[in-house]
């Protein structure tokens, strides 16, 4: 028995929007047997935007039942059929959303009618249900109520039926089949193809557009987790919405993968990625000699053609840095600008004069040199006869790159040269270091 299925809500996403109509028919392979409809208090306004698709307005659902009212009479129609719906993820995560907060756990079997029909009816330009209808002779009345997108729903399952669908529900039902979780425009073989690796992973919308980043220790396993669990938050509603292609980058290992991820989110910039975007503003430490011949230090935003001595992207972790220079080595706040005010005569009599404090300045930046590592991370590659290098230089991640197992490599200069330059974060530059400390062999030191 199949319980074909339509709602119409008050927005894109189960964990905070409602439902203001459900239609449920119940379908025995052969004809309807039954028929459920009613409106639903959402007890919440609806927007005008929805009013305008659908009909809907406050009005007309002010004396309709509080979904608990009715949830129990549905969990009966639902809970031994298949449920069924065009683009089934998202009236599914609806429902049991709902039935979930009045008592009810629904586990039923999904099947998605718009995934069925890219098997029967393959190479169509659309498969949305107007569409699908036009092109099948199919009529369509009340589009866009919950009863007359259901009945359209139910002519389109039998037309399935009558072309032979059998045999793909068959398989789409097994429990081995990814087709009941899938979005609805993300294709079996997407999957089928990930390798089960340590990597990085694209989502694409419908233009192409990465739209989603992410890294895993087993490509495959993480990219199915996105879509196997019943979240109804907004997130994955709209993963389940846009998610038409995958593509991946094998990496030799987590790091490299954690590493590739952080830069490509600050490259691509994708819509779902939360965590990682939040520009970095990057900061210099600077040294200048003033007009009475000081060497002042001073951190200062990054310019792009001015030599820097360090550079971080928080100005709290220079703040830190120069203050603990300035303790160590004896130097002066105004003069490295901690202490904003202007120079004082008193500050200039008990001030070295300019060589001697220069000269605390030197060795102040020379044991800085000495203390921001620069070294390289040597992995296995992914083919046989090359190696991985991740470079950090002066305390800052430059980039990696693929080289010849065989190749000798004579310093830094010669490396640079060799592998291709990523943007530094603390995220990248923490990782590095703590990989670095748990596996010392593959850690080289490099000659500036």
């Amino acid at each position: 028995m199949y319980a074909i299925v339509d709602i119409e809500t008050t927005g894109g996403h189960a964990s905070s929007n409602g439902i203001t109509e459900i239609a449920i028919y119940i379908h025995n392979g052969n004809a309807v047997v039954k028929k459920f409809r009613t409106l639903i208090n959402p007890q919440q306004k609806i927007p005008l935007y929805i009013t305008s698709l659908t009909g809907i307005d406050d009005d007309m659902v002010a004396g309709a039942p509080l979904f608990e009212e009715v949830a129990a009479e549905i969990f009966e129609l639902l809970r031994d059929n298949i449920f069924i719906a065009h683009n089934v993820n998202f009236d599914f995560s609806f429902v049991r959303h709902q039935l979930k907060n009045a008592g009810y756990d629904l586990t039923a079997k999904k099947l998605c009618t718009v995934r069925l029909s890219r098997k029967v009816f393959p190479g169509l330009p659309s498969y949305s249900l107007g569409n699908l209808c036009r092109h099948l002779g199919i009529g369509i009345t009340d589009r866009h109520r919950a009863e007359g997108d259901v009945r359209a729903t139910v002519s389109l399952f039998e037309k399935l039926l009558e072309e032979g669908a059998v045999v793909h529900i068959e398989q789409m039902l097994k429990k081995t089949s990814s087709e009941q979780w899938l979005p609805m425009h993300l294709d079996k073989s997407e999957i089928a193809k990930l390798p089960a690796s340590p990597g990085v992973y694209y989502f694409h919308n419908a233009k192409g557009k990465v739209i989603y980043v992410g890294k895993a220790v087993n490509i495959r396993k993480r990219v199915s987790s996105h879509f196997t669990h019943n979240d109804a938050a907004r997130k994955r509603q709209h993963f389940l919405r846009h998610v038409c292609r995958v593509t991946h980058t094998v990496c030799v290992n987590e790091l490299q993968a954690l590493v590739l991820e952080s830069a490509e989110i600050k490259r691509l910039w994708p819509k779902y990625n939360q965590s990682q975007k939040q520009p970095a503003q990057k900061y210099g430490l600077y040294s200048f000699e003033d007009n009475r011949g000081y060497i002042r230090l001073a951190i200062d935003k990054k310019k792009k053609n001015l030599p820097v001595h360090y550079q971080f992207n928080l100005l709290h972790e220079g703040l830190v840095l120069l203050r603990n220079m300035i303790e160590t080595f004896d130097l002066h706040e105004k003069l490295c600008y901690l202490d904003k005010t202007a120079l004082t005569v008193k500050d200039l009599e008990y001030l070295d004069p300019p060589a001697r404090y220069n000269g605390k300045v030197r060795v102040a930046l020379e044991q800085l040199d000495k203390q921001l590592p620069t070294f390289a991370i040597v992995d296995e590659g992914l083919a046989a006869n090359e190696k991985l290098y991740m470079l950090i230089e002066r305390g800052s991640f430059w980039g990696m790159g693929y080289l010849d197992a065989g190749l000798k490599i004579n310093g830094l200069a010669e490396l640079k040269e060799r592998i291709q330059p990523y943007a530094d974060n603390d995220f990248i530059r923490n990782s590095i270091y703590s990989y670095a400390a748990a596996n010392p062999s593959r850690k080289i030191l490099l000659d500036m």
